[in-house]
């Protein structure tokens, strides 16, 4: 384990700043991933500093335990009506965060806005904050399944595909482990990037990631794609789902040739470009008929299918059943 090089600026600074507090907002069926990669890099930072430099506590919005995914159980230690005091608060969420109702966690969070405190987010738990009107003005990220609907909803806010987004007083993670890369940059901003290394090294994990690492990290998780041009294209058509890019388009955009960006897509994933953005296309269609309100045909549009037969005869090829079906189910 490193032991860190602490200055005596350093060791002034850690001496005399009171603990930051963050408070973590759970709500029934949070993932447990996201919630630990909150808490457990503030532990790690106390430990390695020798220091109190974070306090934790956990908010409930109502009284009583709360129930995490994967069914392991926690005690809050206040529900949002005690109006308890933190510099930062974290929501932590599950899948329904785009119809949670809260009004007592809203009011406290809005209290707490006036008084200084920053506000964060991780896995969907933006859907949330975003309907209570608390991201107007700020970029902010979510889970990729989520993203979709999210666009949909709140065109108005800029949501960018990162693995995390700091912007002014709102930190949002896409959840999972992209909560530990957002905490250890928060870390750096408090105590210093030796720290946050350290941290990072204490759970066998990447140190701070650049700025296009971030943008591409989430897409090499989920695709498995490691070859950078690919990635990158891959980012530019999901930006352009609804646009229908033409290919000579996205490879004027890459500054290759259609010829290379086709090389690449079946060297790397056995398929064109064509083919890929079709299947992206779809996939979108299929998370916003699972996480959306959206008309079927609305669906559509905004996947870049010129009609509902095409759509409709495009999803049945790929699903094995209708865009109906797959909302009533």
């Amino acid at each position: 384990m490193t032991t860190l090089d602490q200055t005596p600026a350093k060791l002034t600074l850690m001496a005399t700043n009171p603990p930051i507090t963050f408070a973590v907002l759970v709500f029934p069926q949070f993932p447990m991933m996201a919630f630990s990669s909150i808490v457990e890099p503030l532990r790690a930072a106390n430990t390695l500093a020798k220091k109190e430099c974070y306090r934790w506590i956990i908010v409930g919005a109502d009284k009583g335990p709360v129930a995490a995914s994967n069914g392991v159980v926690i005690q809050p230690d206040f529900p949002a009506t005690a109006d308890p005091k933190a510099d930062r608060i974290v929501v932590c969420s599950g899948g329904d965060a785009d119809h949670l109702v809260a009004s007592d966690a809203v009011g406290w969070i809005r209290k707490s806005l006036r008084g200084g405190t920053h506000l964060g987010a991780v896995a969907d738990a933006a859907f949330f904050l975003a309907r209570a009107g608390l991201l107007d003005g700020h970029a902010c990220t979510l889970h990729w399944t989520s993203q979709a609907a999210f666009t949909e909803a709140f065109p108005e806010i800029d949501l960018r595909r990162d693995l995390y987004v700091i912007d002014r007083r709102r930190f949002t993670s896409a959840g999972g482990v992209g909560g530990l890369d957002m905490m250890l940059e928060i870390i750096a901003g408090d105590y210093g990037a030796e720290l946050a290394a350290g941290v990072a090294e204490w759970f066998v994990h990447s140190p701070l990631r650049s700025s296009v690492d971030r943008k591409l990290m989430p897409l090499r998780l989920r695709t498995g794609v490691r070859n950078e041009l690919v990635l990158s294209a891959i980012a530019i058509m999901e930006d352009a789902v609804e646009e229908r890019l033409a290919m000579a388009d996205l490879a004027e955009r890459l500054n290759v040739s259609p010829d290379r960006l086709e090389r690449s897509f079946r060297a790397e994933l056995s398929t064109s470009p064509n083919s890929y953005y079709r299947q992206l296309r779809l996939k979108r269609a299929a998370d916003l008929l699972a996480h959306s309100t959206l008309a079927v045909r609305d669906v559509s549009l905004a996947c870049g299918f010129a009609s509902m037969s095409s759509f409709a005869r495009a999803f049945r090829e790929q699903y094995g059943h209708t865009p109906k079906a797959a909302r009533r189910h």
